[in-house]
């Protein structure tokens, strides 16, 4: 029976970047050792870094003055390296979601921070409209796709302040304007490669500014100065990026993947409207392409356990929603195909018929 991955995280890769993969790990570039014993100090590694980092530059149109860097730590860790590197005298927010709050919390232990605007008290339904960023803050972070709530941030804000977005489940998806950000980070795990690595595009002119000590490991100066490489990196997911990101090329590049995007997107959302038991739980305007959340109609709430089995049953996995949210979440990543989408909605239709 063929799987139909929706799962939120690590997530689907392109089939041939996986068996390009396999065979590294079985002989990498014909070197006779397999890519998870190499050192990533062999002179033929070094090529596998340079390249990806260009592929980055290339394939979302990185301006000069900017750096690529690959580090472990995931992008939990880039919620208190963040302040680190910027946190001077007051840091601000746009509070979207769990993974925005949890980046706030780090930021409060550098000083004062303000929350521009959330959409907490409605269970992170939507993306806040009408705010305005503080001018004396140091920097204004936002996540700009929330996995647990299906909202995303569709357009590239105008900043008077160095903005910094967590990017980490919809980088790839879509052309985005990187000279309005001062960093944009994110863990790999969903449109770039396997977990382990994690991606950081900084504006190098940012850096310098505070005046605390920063921990080295923590500093994002110590990694650009070495290249990604002042203590081992994470070889392999590297190594899967790059292929990745090859692959993304050959297929049109990142408005080629932002068509289909919007393809699969469409097809879903136009499914859950027009069916008479299930229902989308992120307001229209702020619905997500990546994840999109949905759950069922309160008089068939009884059959959510029953549909999440019968589903599973036709090969679908990874669909049952965040338990904060609940009901069922289809992650619609760049690898996934549209006949991933068609065969789910196929299934919630036949379900839908057998009990109505």
């Amino acid at each position: 029976m063929k799987k139909h991955n929706f799962n939120a995280g690590p997530s689907i890769l392109p089939r041939e970047v996986i068996e390009e993969t396999a065979k590294a790990v079985l002989d990498f570039q014909g070197e006779g050792l397999s890519i998870l014993e190499i050192s990533h100090r062999a002179k033929y590694f070094q090529p596998v870094v340079d390249e990806a980092v260009a592929l980055f530059k290339e394939l979302l149109n990185i301006p000069e003055g900017y750096s690529v860097i690959f580090l472990g730590g995931g992008a939990s860790t880039q919620f208190c390296m963040v302040p680190f590197n910027l946190f001077e005298k007051k840091a601000a927010y746009l509070n979207t979601g769990v993974w925005a709050k949890k980046a706030m919390k780090e930021a409060k232990g550098f000083g004062e921070v303000v929350e521009v605007a959330s959409s907490a008290d409605a269970n992170y339904t939507f993306i806040p409209k009408g705010w305005t960023i503080p001018t004396d803050a140091d920097y204004f972070h936002i996540t700009t796709n929330n996995t647990i709530y299906g909202t995303e941030i569709l357009e590239d804000f105008d900043s008077p302040i160095p903005m910094v977005a967590d990017m980490s489940s919809d980088i790839f998806s879509r052309p985005i304007d990187v000279s309005k950000y001062a960093i944009i980070y994110g863990g790999a795990q969903k449109n770039l490669a396997p977990a382990g690595v994690t991606f950081v595009i900084i504006r190098n002119d940012v850096l310098g500014k505070v005046s605390r000590y920063i921990p080295t490991m923590l500093n994002y100066q110590t990694h650009i100065d070495n290249g990604s490489m002042f203590n081992t990196p994470p070889v392999l997911p590297i190594y899967t990026a790059l292929l990745n990101l090859r692959y993304l090329k050959a297929h049109g590049g990142v408005a080629a993947m932002e068509k289909k995007n919007i393809e699969k997107a469409n097809l879903l959302y136009n499914a859950i409207d027009n069916s008479k038991m299930f229902v989308g739980t992120a307001q229209k305007e702020s619905r997500s392409r990546m994840n999109i959340c949905f759950v069922m109609k309160d008089e068939y709430k009884q059959y959510e356990e029953e549909f999440l089995k019968f589903a599973t049953s036709k090969g679908m996995v990874g669909i049952k929603g965040h338990r904060s949210v609940g009901g069922f979440r289809a992650s619609c990543y760049n690898a996934l195909p549209i006949e991933s989408v068609q065969a789910l909605i196929d299934c919630m239709k036949e379900f839908e018929a057998s009990k109505l």
